[in-house]
């Protein structure tokens, strides 16, 4: 359960306190040979085009085994191209949610989540007395199904932030449909085989986030490391700030900035009915001293009902079933979570 509110990243910096201890990561074996605020390499992966993966040219099939290759080594899709949402609707998302973080503090206390409550406004969830909070205010929603959508924390300003949320989400669900039937085919499977385990009530979590400039770059991080509970997690990031870094083989990389495109990456449940083909990538973002970063994520979750296991025809001989079957994933994901740990290695055989 959620200990009582704490002040909001933007309380802090408004009241001129300085840097409470409570967000000063203490230094690690390896954080003088990797600091936060250090420079690491760009990540190198393929974009790819959503409309080609359902082509069986020989064009198809090229973008099917970028996407496996994708999948595989990042566990990351750095820009869908052509997913059907316009760069002038992602703007406008992009905006609301900017304007959103400026508004007065008691106008987006309307908004302001209740302890024992994941939805609505507010700081980090602190749920130990010695956890080290993330630089970081959001706004958590969920947006489907439909009837679990709990009105009162949707923002009633900026005007038209409500609509134009419902809007996104119905556009994202096409997308997240192309993509579990194009993630199949990449695999060789039925292309309803990932979708029929995800389910017809899964539900989307959408996370506006507000990483404010940072006095201290190099103790303080924006969203500590973690990999995600979700399936898969549409990302839209900041379109001018960098700040997304992904972990691979025990190095940091970032996310490159491409404006006005969708970030995809899966989540340890994918990791689950791929067998371990396709990686659940641990990720973080660090923090800047100059400017303001924002993004908004939307997680994938399948229906609580869910039987979530590797799909039968990724499990060989040569490659033995990795996980057991998991049902309410994401309930163990927060425990695990603020601690610092790797919730899948709970589901491993």
């Amino acid at each position: 359960m959620e200990k009582p509110k704490f002040k909001t990243v933007q309380e802090v910096v408004a009241a001129g306190e300085g840097l409470p201890e409570r967000y000063l990561h203490a230094p690690t074996v390896d954080s003088e040979s990797q600091p936060l605020n250090g420079s690491v390499p760009e990540m190198d992966i393929p974009a790819i085009d959503l409309s080609l993966l359902f082509s069986s040219s020989e064009e198809g099939r090229e973008e099917l085994s970028k996407l496996h290759l994708a999948l595989s080594t990042w566990g990351v899709v750095q820009q869908v191209m052509n997913h059907g949402i316009t760069e002038a609707f992602l703007d406008k998302i992009y905006k609301l949610t900017k304007q959103f973080f400026a508004l007065p503090t008691e106008e987006k206390h309307k908004c302001a989540r209740e302890t024992g409550n994941i939805q609505g406004y507010g700081n980090d969830m602190i749920l130990s007395d010695n956890q080290v909070l993330d630089w970081i205010d959001r706004l958590f929603l969920t947006t489907y199904p439909q009837d679990k959508r709990q009105l009162k924390f949707w923002p009633q300003v900026p005007v038209g932030f409500s609509e134009t949320l419902h809007e996104y989400t119905m556009k994202q669900r096409v997308v997240i449909e192309k993509f579990f039937k194009a993630m199949a085919r990449s695999l060789e499977l039925e292309e309803n085989c990932f979708l029929e385990m995800y389910g017809e009530n899964a539900i989307m979590n959408s996370r506006f986030n507000f990483f404010p400039p940072c006095p201290r770059p190099d103790k303080v991080i924006g969203i500590k490391p973690h990999a995600d509970g979700s399936a898969i997690t549409l990302l839209l990031p900041d379109k001018d700030v960098e700040g997304l870094q992904f972990l691979k083989d025990g190095k940091w990389y970032k996310a490159p900035i491409v404006p006005d495109t969708i970030l995809i990456n899966l989540g340890d449940q994918m990791e689950i009915m791929s067998n371990g083909i396709y990686k659940s990538p641990v990720h973080r973002v660090v923090t800047n001293r100059e400017r303001e970063r924002i993004s908004v994520a939307t997680f994938c979750v399948p229906g609580p009902d869910k039987e979530i296991q590797p799909a039968d025809r990724l499990v060989t001989e040569a490659r033995p079933r990795l996980y057991k079957t998991v049902t309410k994933y994401v309930d163990l994901y927060y425990k695990y979570y603020q601690q610092g740990r790797r919730t899948i290695e709970a589901a491993l055989i």
